[in-house]
């Protein structure tokens, strides 16, 4: 499917779309927890605190049109797509995932944790899905059994979770990391703490999985490598900060072909990276509320990214009142935006 910077954009400009990028139309109603995209065409899912689970397809001309929802009884929190594109999953506050069937639509629970469920992952190599838990544990599932396949004690609450196939990074409270190879899921390979000094917000896997990128929320990346042996490539950057305002790195997402990757921040903003040459390939235009979460479809011609409160303040928002509702918005990605660069000696702020 072609996708352009040519279509129009069915929203007003100004402040609530600041980029000019294609406004999706009937959103969710509460904060946009997790966005997902099908690695076999272009349909997007959002997972909401409204307890829903969107699916729209999004068409050649940027139209997204809504197909169909499923509901949770509590907040979901997040979404992952089977590698054929028949089923989502989707789990959150009511401690379980639910396999939604795309082509029957119909949702079965398959999954259950004591506490909420954080993050999730279909591991397409081992036909098993992975779920991390606020109750300190992460499971296995084989879809088709009501019980987990194996259980892993973490060592504190799952707040962030990545893999790309045999290396998973689970981001923990209290700055734990635990790095798993699949071949052996039961121990962690490594068990190690943040080199960033606050909480963990997000983790990403390296495409070429020798690595990972971990954010906190004191608006600052790590790039980590699992072995000793790459430690010397390690560095930190700042990022999503406003002159002496530091804002939280919500998500983080790698470009599916060029290795590039992709920061949303509580600051309203999202930048394009280059970490091999250590530098930003661009940053956008600020939006008037936090961009919770983010995410590149199959090609990478698309990044899809929510506009919504994020929590960052607590339970009283100074901006509610000024943040325009729950967006989620579709930028047709250029080649300067993701493309690697060569070389240059900084990338943010690096420290």
């Amino acid at each position: 499917m072609a996708f352009s910077g040519g279509f129009g954009v069915t929203a007003a400009q100004g402040a609530t779309n600041p980029n000019n990028d294609f406004q999706v139309a009937n959103p969710p109603n509460d904060g946009i927890s997790s966005l997902s995209w099908s690695p076999t065409a272009n349909f997007l899912v959002s997972t909401s605190w409204d307890c829903e689970v969107y699916c729209y397809d999004v068409q050649a001309n940027g139209q997204a049109v809504p197909k169909a929802s499923i509901k949770h009884d509590k907040p979901a929190l997040c979404s992952a797509w089977m590698h054929d594109g028949s089923a989502v999953f989707s789990g959150g506050c009511d401690n379980m995932v639910k396999k939604w069937d795309l082509a029957t639509n119909t949702p079965t629970q398959i999954a259950a944790h004591d506490l909420p469920i954080r993050h999730l992952a279909w591991i397409p190599e081992v036909g098993l899905l992975v779920t991390g838990s606020w109750d300190k544990t992460l499971k296995y599932w084989d879809a088709r059994q009501p019980t987990p396949t194996l259980q892993v004690q973490l060592p504190e609450r799952c707040y962030a979770l990545s893999c790309t196939h045999p290396l998973l990074v689970v981001g923990c409270a209290e700055r734990h990391l635990q790095i798993f190879n699949l071949s052996n899921p039961q121990t962690p390979y490594r068990s190690i703490q943040s080199p960033l000094k606050y909480q963990t917000r997000c983790v990403a896997t390296f495409p070429d999985k020798s690595g990972y990128l971990i954010g906190s929320i004191e608006g600052r990346v790590a790039v980590n490598h699992v072995e000793d042996s790459l430690a010397s490539k390690n560095f930190t950057f700042k990022c999503h900060r406003e002159q002496a305002d530091i804002y939280a790195v919500n998500s983080i997402s790698f470009h599916p072909r060029h290795g590039t990757f992709v920061t949303t921040g509580s600051d309203g903003v999202f930048n394009f990276w280059d970490k091999d040459s250590k530098q930003r390939l661009k940053q956008m235009q600020k939006c008037n509320a936090p961009i919770p979460c983010g995410a590149f479809n199959r090609d990478g011609s698309i990044f899809a990214y929510a506009v919504s409160y994020d929590w960052s303040k607590g339970g009283q928002d100074p901006m509610a009142s000024a943040q325009g509702g729950n967006n989620i918005f579709l930028h047709a990605t250029e080649e300067t935006e993701v493309k690697p660069r060569p070389p240059a000696n900084r990338v943010g702020g690096r420290r």
